[in-house]
């Protein structure tokens, strides 16, 4: 009866809480997708009326619920051990000792899926934008058509971007995880542009934040060319902004960075026409001789007379 009751009230989740499955990683697969029907009051003008009634058409899989549960629990046994070995999995010493370490490198089509591509569209524009990888499978390639037409919606003021973003970390049990960047001071990349400026972003858990949209944000100039170009960007040479405003925020990046949740590259130079960008890795690097604490000229907001 137990297990009857709880049944229902995962159905009842899933029926009201489409939006937010993540939060019932268990029970999601548990019922079909029909679910969604048993709240629905729309019905097709003319159609019959359903003779069945809503909770006939449920379909139970605990054979799906089951093998979730496993997974869930196996990602669960993998975090406790790392947990226990040390942060990250590495032992402490080596932890402490790390000044190097790959965050993504491209190889796979595997890679290329803990990636998601956007643009314009979103909001009615025309560019496009696809992600792909290289030549011999050695880097992800980033490429597409930037066009500022502006939607004829009497809305929209501003058109003309792309964007690459990776996929935040997840933990067991469809828990938010973040980066621990602590140990390092810059972002190491590998890339190869075609002479376009690309913004790095940096993005924020909103529940951390002041307002939602708030991100740490870089302009990364590309040369163009044949040949590959190594950046380091120290963190202490992003600026937040919001809502692509900068704001008045004069604390070290470094400050927020237990909510760290994910990395992206947008383009939006306002310039129509091809653009490509390809990625060879994206990595941390710990600069002793960076000793940079915040890169832009502060003022105080009362001077004394």
């Amino acid at each position: 009866m137990a297990l009857t009751v709880t049944l229902l009230n995962s159905a009842y989740l899933h029926g009201r809480c489409c939006r937010h499955k993540v939060l019932h990683p268990l029970p999601g697969p548990l019922l079909s997708d029909s679910m969604s029907k048993l709240y629905s009051s729309y019905r097709r003008p003319g159609s019959q009326p359903e003779k069945k009634t809503s909770w006939q058409n449920i379909d139970f899989s605990f054979k799906k619920g089951i093998d979730v549960l496993k997974t869930q629990l196996s990602m669960l046994k993998k975090e406790t051990k790392d947990y226990v070995i040390g942060p990250g999995g590495l032992p402490l010493s080596q932890y402490l000792l790390e000044q190097t370490r790959v965050l993504w490198v491209f190889r796979s089509q595997e890679d290329l899926n803990k990636w998601v591509i956007s643009s314009d569209v979103e909001i009615g524009g025309k560019s496009e934008v696809y992600l792909k990888l290289g030549r011999n499978n050695q880097a992800a390639l980033l490429y597409g058509t930037l066009n500022t037409e502006v939607p004829r919606d009497g809305e929209t003021k501003y058109s003309g971007y792309c964007s690459m973003r990776a996929k935040p970390p997840v933990g067991s049990f469809a828990r938010k995880k973040y980066y621990d960047w602590s140990n390092f001071n810059s972002l190491y990349l590998r890339v190869r542009g075609d002479g376009r400026p690309w913004m790095v972003n940096i993005y924020t858990d909103p529940y951390f934040s002041h307002q939602k949209d708030d991100l740490y944000n870089y302009f990364m100039f590309t040369r163009g060319g044949p040949y590959w170009e190594e950046i380091k960007i120290p963190f202490s040479k992003f600026f937040l902004s919001s809502r692509g405003r900068v704001q008045d925020d004069q604390h070290p990046i470094w400050l927020d960075k237990a909510s760290f949740l994910t990395l992206g590259f947008t383009i939006g130079d306002k310039v129509d026409g091809p653009f490509q960008l390809e990625i060879d890795f994206i990595g941390l690097l710990n600069d002793r001789a960076h000793t940079e604490e915040f890169a832009y000229e502060t003022y105080e907001k009362n001077p004394r007379a």
